[in-house]
């Protein structure tokens, strides 16, 4: 899995970190059990700080994507259907959805692009 950094975004680094890790698990990129690079590895191959990918990795854990070992480091522990949607991802998504309607997108568009993005990420 290859990730990017935009160093320019408003989203913090630590969040964008854990998006790409969240999509490459939904996408299928990332497999259950697989090895993730350790912090002080993935920080000096990406160019980012360490502490960054500490934070991003300490989200990841919280929300359940992955576990964390002193020996064996962190992996990738979800599994298709392991837990229902957090609250608060439903709460974004009703945002987002707000905010296209207000903008003036009929419902049908709103689902064509939903239905795009669900099956992009499908492995």
């Amino acid at each position: 899995m290859l990730l990017q950094f935009d160093f320019k975004s408003s989203v913090p680094l630590y969040m964008q970190l854990r998006n790409q890790i969240v999509n490459g698990i939904a996408a299928g990129e990332l497999k259950f059990g697989e090895k993730l690079p350790s912090v002080r590895g993935l920080a000096e191959e990406s160019g980012i700080n360490a502490m960054t990918v500490s934070k991003a990795y300490q989200l990841l854990r919280q929300e359940g994507y992955i576990v964390t070992d002193r020996r064996r480091g962190a992996q990738v522990c979800w599994e298709k259907g392991a837990t229902e949607a957090a609250e608060d991802t439903v709460q974004n998504l009703r945002l987002c959805i707000s905010e296209l309607r207000l903008s003036g997108m009929s419902r049908e568009e709103v689902l064509k692009i939903c239905s795009s993005l669900y099956e992009e990420g499908k492995a």
